[in-house]
């Protein structure tokens, strides 16, 4: 995702890092430089994909798969000849292990494509644009609109333990507490631990929408700059090492989807997503792997 969302405990993570040990060539996912998995799935007529929990990326409501990621899957990989998408709910820190594993075919997350992580699996092309915003109390008080505003005002900054805004905030050098859940960042802005919540904007509006009587508001989405360079970030569809020609036919269809803001929309609008999170095609995986980040303007 765009960023790290929650970290699973040690204990979780150490089970999820003993399975990829273990099942690097597991049956149910694509070893590394193996025959035709796109095939195989066409035969079965099934993918299996995790998923993460959170709304509005892909999560359950009343026992159904959905979420925008699950929307776009459901969508391209019909068009490959595989009619039914089915979940593993799985802790953040395990979904590229447990990819590893062959405990699943892909990743449904929104996973943001991160140099370390395109180490470990190959991401598809960029689905989701992510931006930083923030969650202030209503009329927000102390006018802040970025992380230097932040910063400057010496507000009580929180931001979710794993995100990627907890790094911006490292590096710009503003303290802030980092928090479990966005759920308790929410919370610590409408009880007054914290003067603001910082996380995707996409993130921020699904939860404000939802949200009854919070309190709160969001600012506009901004992008972060950090030592000159703007902190882009893109979420992704994660395949495992090796699994080419079920990366290939998805990035083709996936194609046609985000080259055309009504196709976008269409598919994931009814999540909140908007043409200001949909690829332009100016940033490439393959950038985004290689940490190359544009100058700030």
């Amino acid at each position: 995702m765009r960023y790290t969302r929650t970290l699973a405990g040690t204990a979780a993570l150490t089970l999820a890092l003993t399975l990829a040990a273990c099942g690097d060539s597991g049956s149910d996912g694509a070893s590394e430089g193996g025959g035709d998995h796109l095939a195989e799935l066409q035969d079965k007529g099934t993918i299996t994909v995790a998923f993460a929990g959170e709304d509005p990326y892909s999560f359950e409501k009343d026992g159904e798969l959905t979420g925008a990621t699950i929307a776009l899957h459901k969508q391209i990989f019909k068009e490959l000849g595989i009619n039914e998408v089915k979940g593993v709910k799985t802790e953040w820190a395990a979904l590229i292990p447990g990819l590893k594993a062959g405990r699943y075919d892909a990743v449904s997350a929104g996973m943001s494509i991160l140099p370390e992580r395109c180490k470990e699996a190959d991401f598809g092309d960029p689905e989701i644009l992510y931006t930083t915003a923030l969650m202030v109390p209503e009329g927000n008080p102390k006018n802040l609109k970025n992380l230097d505003d932040v910063k400057t005002s010496g507000a009580k900054l929180s931001t979710m333990t794993g995100a990627i805004e907890s790094d911006y905030a490292k590096s710009l050098g503003i303290e802030n507490t980092e928090v479990k859940s966005p759920q308790d960042g929410m919370d610590g802005v409408v009880r007054g631990r914290s003067d603001v919540f910082a996380l995707t904007g996409i993130s921020l509006r699904t939860m404000a929408e939802k949200a009854d009587n919070s309190k709160v508001e969001v600012t506009e989405p901004f992008v972060a700059v950090v030592d000159g360079k703007q902190q882009v970030g893109a979420g992704a569809t994660v395949f495992k090492k090796g699994d080419d020609s079920l990366r290939e036919a998805y990035n083709k269809e996936l194609a046609k989807i985000t080259g055309d803001e009504k196709a976008y929309t269409d598919v994931i609008g009814e999540f909140g997503f908007t043409d200001a999170e949909r690829p332009k095609g100016d940033l490439t995986t393959e950038q985004l792997c290689a940490g190359e980040l544009p100058d700030a303007k």
